[in-house]
């Protein structure tokens, strides 16, 4: 109950506040405490993912949008009653319902009649997977998962074209006749702690991405943690720098090789006389080519969301206010 006090409180400060600096970091303290709930109801691999990119890489992006506008909400000259009675409408059609939802915990629950005895009883033999979350989402619910790649490849896209006018060539004579403004370079004590931090989050992204299989963690929340070293390196050193160490060209075509591999995996068992992402057709052995095509698929996923994320803080950071 206190966790929901204060996600409440904080989401009423959101809402009220017209400093868009401060409700930024708002958004990122309320997606921190929902990563607590998360992990308070059992659900570690949510809170991983609401942790790295709620409060993480979304507040980033957040205040990287600002640089670009302006610090102030403008002020309305009127309520937008229309607005108002959309919204109120909306909230009270999902709240009605959750009338006929099954209470939290209750074991007569449908989910908890067929769906999850029925998962946890084959997994073990299989999947052959200690992680049962992995099982589900790598494996059983694989299509869903490969659409959900797509989608993260296809926002990139969007994100790129639109900011696609930013000229080239003037990226280029940044590093080469123009100091990186952005880069902290009279930050000491932040430049030291960063090369201290920065190659632990690394050695922790490649932690999550391959202990996946074992315990929470996988490619999606190694992914982001991955991303969240890349630009915390780009806030401390610059972007030009970043730029130097990951050429946005190479960036790009790892956003379509993240989706490839994964694609390739479940177009690989097809050919070995399985179904599309039937891993076992991987290998002689079902359990070993679950393993096989677990771990390239998750490391599809890691490398897409990873450099999505780091793709879109690049062109964000890029652009200079007009």
């Amino acid at each position: 109950m206190t966790l929901l006090a204060f996600l409440a409180l904080v989401a009423i400060a959101v809402t009220r506040m017209t400093n868009l600096f401060a409700t930024s970091v708002l958004t990122g303290v309320y997606s921190l405490l929902m990563a607590c709930i998360f992990t308070v109801l059992d659900a570690v691999d949510v809170a991983f993912t609401e942790a790295a990119v709620g409060a993480g890489i979304s507040t980033v992006l957040f205040l990287a949008t600002l640089s670009l506008t302006t610090q102030r909400e403008k002020p309305q000259r009127s309520p937008n009653w229309k607005a108002l009675c959309v919204a109120l409408l909306t909230g009270g059609a999902l709240v009605y319902g959750t009338f006929d939802m099954p209470h939290f915990g209750d074991p007569q629950a449908p989910v908890h009649q067929h769906v999850g005895p029925h998962y946890i009883g084959v997994s073990p033999t299989q999947i052959g997977v200690p992680n049962m979350v992995t099982s589900v989402l790598a494996s059983y619910r694989g299509y869903d998962t490969l659409g959900e790649t797509a989608v993260i490849f296809t926002a990139c896209m969007a994100v790129l074209l639109l900011l696609q006018h930013e000229k080239r060539r003037d990226e280029q004579s940044t590093v080469e006749k123009k100091p990186d403004k952005e880069a902290m370079e009279h930050a000491i004590i932040l430049r030291v702690q960063s090369k201290f931090f920065i190659p632990l989050i690394l050695l922790f992204g490649l932690y999550v991405q391959f202990h996946g299989d074992f315990g929470p963690g996988g490619g999606f929340q190694a992914g982001v943690i991955f991303a969240a070293g890349i630009i915390l390196y780009s806030l401390v050193n610059g972007l030009d720098k970043a730029r130097q160490i990951i050429p946005p060209n190479v960036l790009h075509g790892l956003v379509a090789f993240g989706l490839l591999l994964y694609a390739g995996t479940g177009l690989a068992s097809l050919f070995m006389d399985g179904n599309f992402l039937q891993y076992r057709a991987l290998a002689e052995e079902a359990t070993h080519g679950e393993h096989i095509g677990i771990l390239l698929i998750e490391l599809g996923v890691g490398i897409t969301v990873a450099t999505v994320m780091t793709s879109m803080f690049f062109s964000f950071s890029g652009r200079r206010r007009s």
